[in-house]
């Protein structure tokens, strides 16, 4: 039995639509309140509170999973900066009660983190860098790292670089709706060119993650996109993908944005070890735009049909 945090979170759908779409059976989806995927049965949902211990053993008493993948997290990076009790709630003393909990029915802990535990000043990283978080968030995915990595259970981490992708309402955006809703508007739109990632199509981390689980692969995994680039590149591709005026964006440095947390300049991640023992592949970021567009097509033909 295979036990999912944060269902109604962008990696906790894509992770559903990943196990309907495989026939997978023995798995059930967890999340604080009521399920908002539509095509979830009742039977594969659960409702959860990560930061209720009785809640999570009452659900493991229930289900008794042999592997658990913890999606949910607190990760607005400047939410976290000026909210850091609740931060330090959802994203460490949880991992402590499901560590707990793992414990007691010997479910290997398949935990997400973050590229934003490196200082970014030597980027693209490899699993064995040294963490050095500039920000609160950064540093709470960092300590529940650490709290996995003395533990007595089997345990996997999976490390990620600013997902994109779509939910199924399109109630989240991202830099690639920003962008594309900004400029279908007519808006100038300023974008860092001084901050480097290897973007992540959501799709990608839900299979990077599903390997790691059926392959029951210990250790830490970089699974992030291929592609190292400025979120200014990522604007311009997409500027050009959807045929959009680029000349509304605008290049700017990070100095330009006053923003609560401090952002690493340089991450991104080697991802030869996924590669290897994976066989993980992700998408190029314009294959990742085709994927997008293609999703936003068929939420659009949806809600037009039910107008």
């Amino acid at each position: 039995m295979l036990l999912i945090t944060g269902s109604n979170g962008l990696l906790g759908q894509k992770l559903v639509n990943l196990l309907q779409r495989k026939n997978e059976n023995q798995w059930i989806a967890t999340a604080r309140g009521s399920n908002r995927i539509s095509n979830l049965s009742k039977e594969h949902f659960a409702t959860m509170d990560i930061t209720n211990p009785d809640e999570i053993q009452k659900v493991f008493d229930l289900y008794k999973p042999d592997v658990l993948i913890h999606t949910a997290a607190m990760t607005q990076v400047d939410d976290c900066e000026t909210h850091q009790q609740a931060c330090w709630l959802q994203n460490v003393k949880a991992v402590e009660y499901l560590i707990e909990a793992c414990n007691k029915y010997h479910t290997f802990f398949i935990h997400l983190s973050t590229d934003f535990i490196f200082d970014g000043t030597s980027g693209p990283y490899t699993e064995e860098a040294e963490a050095n978080p500039l920000s609160f968030y950064g540093k709470s995915k960092w300590e529940a790292e650490k709290l996995l990595q003395t533990s007595n259970i089997e345990w996997a981490i999976a490390r990620t670089v600013l997902v994109y992708g779509i939910v199924e309402d399109m109630s989240r955006s991202n830099i690639i709706l920003w962008v594309k809703k900004s400029l279908e508007e007519g808006k100038t739109i300023k974008v860092v060119d001084d901050q480097w990632r290897t973007p992540t199509l959501a799709e990608d981390l839900a299979m990077g993650v599903y390997l790691i689980a059926k392959h029951r692969a210990k250790g830490i995994f970089n699974i992030s996109g291929k592609d190292m680039l400025t979120p200014y590149q990522m604007a311009l591709a997409t500027a050009d993908f959807f045929g959009l005026d680029k000349s509304l964006i605008q290049r700017a440095d990070s100095s330009t944005f006053t923003q609560p947390a401090k952002r690493p300049p340089k991450t991104g991640f080697i991802i030869d070890k996924a590669r290897k023992i994976l066989g993980y592949e992700p998408h190029s970021f314009q294959e990742g735009l085709a994927i997008l567009q293609k999703q936003i097509s068929e939420f659009e033909l949806i809600k037009n049909a039910e107008k």
